[in-house]
């Protein structure tokens, strides 16, 4: 079996819920990410993506210097276990339809999962693991 932990990433970002759309944007650009783990304190309360902000917060003429991230937060977060099954977590990444999962640990943020981590280790010869393996074009 293969868990999530062998392959998450533990290079990720976190950000407070009351930090600014233009603070995550700028985190995100500096980093090469595409998304931030939104927290309150030790706990996770959501993820947000570069997507979000433009979609969520952008186009609904939400100020990116005042807005927050708790505006657009995507909440109910689903997450794993860094001894979970692989196959599970992209089970849920489906169900759920995310593209992303935290992996917590005894409460605590120890990484992060995505659709594109599970293609490099699952499915290596796929355009999206390709992509995903590949160097960030920005």
């Amino acid at each position: 079996m293969t868990t999530v932990g062998e392959f998450m990433t533990t290079r990720l970002v976190t950000m407070d819920g009351n930090d600014t759309l233009a603070a995550a944007a700028q985190e995100m650009r500096d980093s090469a990410i595409g998304d931030v783990v939104v927290t309150n304190g030790d706990d996770v309360v959501g993820i947000v993506t570069d997507r979000d902000i433009t979609v969520r917060g952008v186009a609904e003429d939400l100020d990116p210097n005042r807005a927050r991230l708790n505006e657009i937060t995507s909440r109910d977060v689903i997450t794993v276990s860094q001894y979970d099954d692989a196959v599970a977590a992209a089970d849920l990444m489906r169900t759920y339809a995310v593209r992303r999962l935290p992996v917590i640990d005894d409460g605590r943020l120890v990484g992060l999962v995505s659709m594109g981590d599970l293609a490099v280790e699952r499915e290596p010869q796929s355009v999206l693991a390709d992509v995903s393996a590949d160097d960030p074009n920005n």
